[in-house]
């Protein structure tokens, strides 16, 4: 069984790609996060971030304008999501 590179866009329900991020760590392959713009203070992203450092997911926020970097990141995976 081949291991796939998994990226996931956080966008605009951050928490939620957050949250599905996490889970996507149970199917043993490489799983790591880009976020457009900043995470909210809440509860809820701390819980997530604690189980992506857990699972040690990486986990990037960008600027708005950091086209090239979403670009490079994509073109390093095998399966993205954006939510």
């Amino acid at each position: 069984m081949t291991t796939k590179n998994i990226l996931m866009i956080a966008r605009h329900r951050k928490t939620e790609a957050l949250r599905m991020a996490a889970g996507l760590t149970l199917l043993d392959d490489a799983v790591s996060v880009l976020v457009c713009g900043e995470l909210d203070d809440s509860a809820e992203v701390e819980e997530q971030m604690e189980a992506l450092e857990f699972s040690d997911v990486p986990v990037t926020c960008l600027s708005d304008p950091a086209e090239q970097a979403m670009a490079n990141a994509i073109s390093q995976s095998d399966v993205v999501y954006m939510i």
